[in-house]
């Protein structure tokens, strides 16, 4: 393995930074991303995606893999909301991206409402289902950080079932 690519994977998790607010009880997930595509590439394919799961007919069988809302989708920064069809619970997402060698993605899922900080993975799996439904999983190079302290739920989530 490329050793540059492992210091900059360890720079992206030691960087990652937890910012729960303990005043409104939110609960908040934070996930970083490396891609071997462009940027552009990837924000196409994640603003398609969120378009295609939208409230409506969308919702019929897909369990959570529906209700995303497009807000703003400029180069650099997309902006979403997930509805859970079945809590109602709205999470905010935020999608910034950065082109250097790599395509790095930083995706933050917030809750709306005040809760309890362990989120069930709820907010992880409103990220990565629309990382799966946009196959960026697949794509070169693809390599996701993240962990249980920065993204409550990351270590034992099941998002097909979420």
């Amino acid at each position: 393995m490329d050793l540059r690519f492992l210091l900059v994977a360890s720079a992206l998790v030691l960087g990652a930074t937890l910012s729960i607010s303990l005043a409104d009880k939110t609960s908040q997930c934070k996930v970083k991303w490396l891609f071997g595509i462009s940027c552009e590439v990837v924000a196409q394919k994640l603003v398609s995606q969120i378009k295609a799961w939208q409230i409506g007919e969308s919702c019929l069988y897909a369990g959570e893999k529906c209700s995303y809302e497009l807000v703003s989708a400029a180069p650099y920064l997309i902006k979403a909301t997930h509805t859970s069809p079945a809590t109602k619970q709205v999470n905010d997402l935020q999608f910034l991206l950065e082109q250097s060698i790599v395509c790095k993605m930083t995706g933050d899922a917030v809750s709306e409402f005040a809760r309890d900080l362990v989120d069930n993975s709820t907010n992880y799996c409103s990220l990565q289902n629309l990382m799966d439904g946009s196959d960026l999983i697949s794509a070169e190079g693809y390599n996701q950080f993240s962990n249980k302290w920065i993204c409550p739920g990351f270590d034992t989530a099941n998002c097909t079932f979420v």
